[in-house]
């Protein structure tokens, strides 16, 4: 799946996909509580029965002058707490190949945040030690993002994240830390939007004329646009994050920009419209 903003080309690839499982995630989204919405939430992102449906893909932006992968999903061989995230055994790196780019190919990686599902592919397992991925890439990590989980202990969903997934590529000397506003290229910039991490960032591209947002996870789902309060149980700031999406919401709907979620399932971009009944997501493919 791919997008054209002005000459900036984004180009998704999926690692995984499924309904349900979100529980966890996004507590107060039952099928009860989603299904009045299902006029817009359907068939895309939940099913008849209400479960929402996610995704976990990387975002490939290619500039005139930039190859930028954003956010770098789980990975291959990462011990993980999540039964259906650990030791992972997928053809990402194929499928990176057959979307037309090879790791090597890739200049820039961006993460929006460094929670495990945005970073494991940093790194891969080679004769038992992990190595930057992408070997040609200068890997663009928030200042305020790092210096958090440096100090923090990390457990839980994010523990070994840091030891597996961030720490090779500085050890390989790939790393800049970067200011939350930084400006990338010409066509992409860092927008911060803080609260489910403290460094957390969104992408920015603007290309002659057409914008384009790529979220992170200051929205796991279109659902959080109905409900600004709706926050996800990994928020390290759940008010932050809430007033995260209330100020994206006010500042994009009802415009052209096109937000491309981190998290939403195919057909992952769309337009934020807004309502007698509130906020709405209109997919792209609708």
């Amino acid at each position: 799946m791919q997008w054209q903003i002005g000459d900036v080309k984004i180009t998704r690839v999926v690692e995984l996909e499924i309904p349900g499982g979100t529980r966890f995630l996004l507590p107060q989204a039952t099928p009860e509580a989603v299904l009045p919405y299902a006029e817009w939430l359907a068939p895309h992102f939940m099913t008849p029965e209400g479960k929402l449906i996610m995704s976990v893909h990387a975002l490939v932006v290619e500039t005139p002058t930039r190859k930028i992968i954003v956010d770098t999903c789980i990975g291959n061989d990462k011990e993980r707490d999540i039964p259906t995230w650990n030791k992972l055994q997928l053809p990402f790196l194929e499928d990176l190949q057959k979307a037309g780019y090879a790791r090597e190919d890739i200049d820039t990686v961006l993460c929006t945040h460094l929670h495990v599902d945005h970073v494991g592919w940093n790194t891969m397992l080679v004769d038992g030690k992990w190595i930057p991925t992408f070997p040609n890439a200068r890997y663009l990590i928030a200042k305020s993002e790092y210096e958090y989980w440096d100090a923090e202990a990390s457990e839980g969903i994010n523990a070994g994240v840091m030891e597996d997934s961030v720490r090779p590529v500085f050890d390989a000397g790939l790393v800049d830390l970067i200011d939350v506003e930084h400006q990338v290229c010409e066509e992409v910039r860092l927008e911060p939007t803080p609260g489910h991490t403290p460094g957390h960032v969104s992408i920015h591209i603007t290309s002659k004329g057409q914008e384009a947002l790529i979220t992170g996870d200051c929205f796991h789902h279109p659902c959080q646009m109905a409900h600004t309060d709706w926050a996800s149980t990994a928020d390290f700031d759940s008010a932050a994050s809430t007033s995260t999406r209330e100020s994206l919401l006010a500042q994009y709907s009802d415009q052209d920009l096109l937000v491309i979620g981190t998290h939403f399932a195919t057909p992952t971009a769309g337009h934020i419209k807004s309502g007698k009944q509130g906020y709405w997501f209109r997919a792209f493919a609708d």
